[in-house]
């Protein structure tokens, strides 16, 4: 079992309350303080990226996740959605993304895990955390990111009393950029 600390991919949505936000922030968020502004500052430069291709990347991110487990098993629905990044600019966004893969058997809940374990760092992606969830029933758990793709996850397997077994996913993003303020009117 792992517990290392990484070295941040990118700001992440800071008014997440889910415990799986508690930890990927935990464990890559870095942040500075400007001049007089008291502004924190990015500690990377956030990549150009309209709000559908943004989209586009967090489903093809995801889609490659859901291939590393070697799973075939039901996938929630929604879509990614958008978190401002206000407090560094603008102009800045990031990428919410929960789902999961159900109606997999328990002992799919434990291939699932130990393939995205090799996988995960086969395909570029840094294990940050890979243990048991801090929660009553220590379901296991994987952090994860990966600079190059500007993406980190958590992923818990889960094995419910009530026989509902899958591993939920949240993917989220580090800020980009959009062309301008007025470009994340109405977005979600």
């Amino acid at each position: 079992m792992t517990d290392r600390q990484s070295p941040t991919v990118g700001r992440l949505a800071s008014n997440v309350r889910s415990h799986a936000w508690a930890g990927i922030l935990a464990i890559t968020v870095s942040l500075s303080t400007v001049g007089c502004t008291n502004m924190p500052e990015l500690s990377y430069e956030p990549v150009r990226m309209d709000v559908d291709p943004a989209r586009d990347k967090a489903k093809e991110v995801s889609s490659r996740l859901l291939d590393m487990t070697g799973l075939k098993g039901k996938v929630t629905e929604p879509g990614p959605r958008i978190d401002r990044c206000e407090e560094y600019g603008d102009d800045l966004f990031s990428l919410h993304f929960p789902w999961a893969v159900y109606d997999i058997s328990e002992d799919d809940v434990d291939r699932g895990m130990e393939n995205l374990r090799k996988e995960l760092v086969r395909n570029g992606w840094k294990i940050t955390k890979d243990g048991k969830a801090n929660s009553k029933a220590q379901q296991p758990e994987i952090f994860a990111d990966n600079k190059a793709e500007q993406f980190a996850v958590h992923v818990q397997g889960l094995k419910r009393k009530d026989g509902d077994r899958r591993l939920a996913f949240t993917v989220v993003s580090a800020c980009f950029r959009a062309e301008s303020p007025e470009a994340l009117k109405g977005q979600y």
